[in-house]
């Protein structure tokens, strides 16, 4: 039940595009796999969600965070509440990097994430953000209830942020269990 992971990206026109999938090698997710999938699919509509004119760049990551963080409860992977778990990092072993990065002229473009007072960048029209939550159960994570060792699931997507919301550049590359499994 292995499980094939590629973050790609291409260049048009001299702007980067920057998109992850994760499909079961032999076309069907097992239950456990099924059930990361789910959570990770989740976590990055919810974020896109948040990608709209004056929100800051943390908003995504942190309502990407925390579906995640609510679903490894659900899933008996973490026991602490949802609060206990972001302050204290317990998330790291199964989450350790961001949810969003800058995408231009570069993959991981230039620009801020915060100004000289430590405040997060606030989105406006016009930015292209990646949108990429991740769950991991390699060797840092540790005590798994269930038989989810050694899978890792990435779903990123390139997000344009407008007036009239957020506009998903990556749209029709599948993500859907349904178009994935054969």
């Amino acid at each position: 039940n292995d499980l094939i992971l590629i973050d790609a990206g291409s260049e048009w026109d001299y702007y980067s595009a920057d998109i992850t999938r994760t499909w079961p090698v032999n076309g069907r997710f097992s239950s456990e796999q099924k059930d990361i999938y789910q959570l990770v699919l989740e976590a990055n509509s919810k974020a896109i969600e948040e990608c709209k004119v004056g929100n800051t760049i943390n908003e995504p990551h942190m309502k990407a965070l925390t579906t995640m963080v609510e679903g490894l409860i659900d899933l008996k992977v973490l026991n602490e509440s949802v609060e206990e778990i972001i302050e204290q990092r317990l998330y790291f072993p199964f989450y350790m990097h961001s949810t969003s990065h800058w995408l231009g002229l570069d993959v991981h473009d230039a620009g801020n994430y915060k100004d000289l007072e430590d405040n997060f960048t606030k989105l406006e029209a016009g930015m292209v953000l990646t949108i990429e939550p991740g769950l991991y159960f390699g060797d840092m994570a540790q005590n798994i209830t269930k038989n989810y060792k050694n899978i890792g699931i990435r779903i990123e997507d390139d997000i344009l942020i407008d007036r009239s919301g957020p506009i998903n550049l990556s749209k029709d590359i599948p993500k859907e269990i349904t178009k994935l499994e054969k």
